[in-house]
C-alpha cells in the first residue's frame, strides 16, 4: 500500500538566470495550525509578495513557509550614479583647505571618486513582470523540492502511524473478545460469594442471580464503543491512503479514538482490560504527536 500523506516540514531551493541577473529562492516549511507565508526579499521584489503567496499556497495546504530571495543583478541591470553637487562641494572645500595651509597639490579625479557617496552603484528599475519572469521559475523549482521532501518525510510518518493504528486495532479486538468473558467471570464470582454467605437452607436464587448479572452486563457493555472504534480505525487507514491534506482529519479521529478508549476504561471492571486500556492510551498519545507533523 502506497502512503501519500505529507509532512509539514521541508526545504526547497531554486535558481533562475536571465538578462537582468540571477535569482536564488529558498523555501523552508515548519509546522503550523494554519497557512502562513513570510518573506525576506530585496526591496525591488516587494511588489510581488502577493504573487509569491498565491503560488506557494496553491501547492500546499498547511504550514508556515519562510521564503528567502537573493538577487544578483547583471551588469546591464546596474548603473553608476555620480553625485556631481557633492563632488563639487568636496572639490571646493579641499581647494579652500589647500589655500589655507599653502598646499599646491592638485586634486585628481581618482581622489574625488574615492570620497564617500560621490559614486554609488544603483540597480536599474525593473517592472514587476520583468522580475516575476525570473522569480517564478526559481520559486517553482524551490517548491518542487520542498514538496518532494515533505512527501518523503510524510511516507515515513505514515508508515509509523499505520503500525501504531494496527496496535489500536489489536486492542479493539482483544477488548471485544474479553468483554463477554468479564461478564461470565463476574457471574462466577458472584455465585461463589453468595454461596459462601448464604446458609445451605437458603440457596442462591437463580432468577435473582440472573438479574444481578444482567445489570452488571448492561453497565459493562462496550459493544457500541467497540463498533465506533472499528469505524474510526477504518477511517484513519483510509486517510493514510489519501493524496490530500489529512492532518486535521487525523487529528479529529485521534480525539474520537481517545474518547472511545476512555469510555471503555470507565466501564472496565477487569484488571486485564484496564491494563490493555493503559497500553492503548499510551500508543494513541504517540499517534497524536506524529499526526501534529502532517499537512
Amino acid at each position: 500500500m502506497k502512503l501519500l500523506v505529507r509532512s509539514m516540514t521541508g526545504f526547497g531551493r531554486g535558481e533562475a538566470s536571465g538578462d537582468v541577473g540571477r535569482v536564488t529562492v529558498e523555501v523552508k516549511a515548519v509546522n503550523h495550525r494554519f497557512s502562513e507565508v513570510v518573506f525576506r526579499m530585496p526591496r525591488q521584489f516587494s511588489g510581488l509578495e502577493e504573487r509569491v503567496r498565491k503560488l506557494v499556497l496553491g501547492k500546499v495546504s498547511r504550514g508556515r513557509f519562510e521564503v528567502y530571495v537573493a538577487w544578483e543583478p547583471s551588469a546591464e541591470a546596474r548603473a553608476v550614479k555620480v553625485d556631481k553637487d557633492l563632488a563639487l562641494a568636496y572639490y571646493n572645500a579641499l581647494r579652500q583647505l589647500a589655500g589655507e595651509i599653502g598646499s599646491n597639490q592638485e586634486l585628481s579625479l581618482d581622489t574625488l571618486a574615492r570620497l564617500p557617496e560621490v559614486l554609488s552603484l544603483q540597480e536599474g528599475e525593473l517592472t514587476d513582470d520583468e522580475i516575476w519572469a525570473l522569480l517564478e521559475p526559481a520559486l517553482e523549482q524551490a517548491m518542487a523540492g520542498l514538496i518532494a521532501m515533505r512527501e518523503r518525510e510524510g511516507a515515513l510518518l505514515a508508515a509509523d502511524l499505520a503500525e501504531r493504528i494496527d496496535r489500536i486495532e489489536a486492542f479493539r479486538s482483544a477488548a471485544a473478545a474479553r468483554a463477554p468473558v468479564v461478564v461470565e467471570e463476574y457471574r462466577q464470582r458472584l455465585t461463589r460469594r453468595l454461596e459462601e454467605l448464604l446458609p445451605p437452607t437458603n440457596p442462591v436464587d437463580p432468577q435473582r442471580l440472573a438479574q444481578e448479572v444482567a445489570l452488571f452486563a448492561d453497565r459493562a457493555d462496550i459493544t457500541e464503543e467497540i463498533q465506533r472504534l472499528a469505524s474510526h480505525i477504518d477511517q484513519f487507514r483510509q486517510a493514510l491512503r489519501s493524496d490530500e491534506a489529512v492532518g486535521r482529519k487525523l487529528d479529529f479521529l485521534v480525539q474520537e479514538l481517545g474518547r472511545e478508549i476512555n469510555t471503555i476504561a470507565s466501564k472496565a471492571n477487569d484488571a486485564a482490560l484496564t491494563a490493555a486500556v493503559v497500553a492503548a492510551k499510551s500508543e494513541l498519545e504517540k499517534i497524536r504527536e506524529q499526526v501534529q507533523n502532517l499537512e
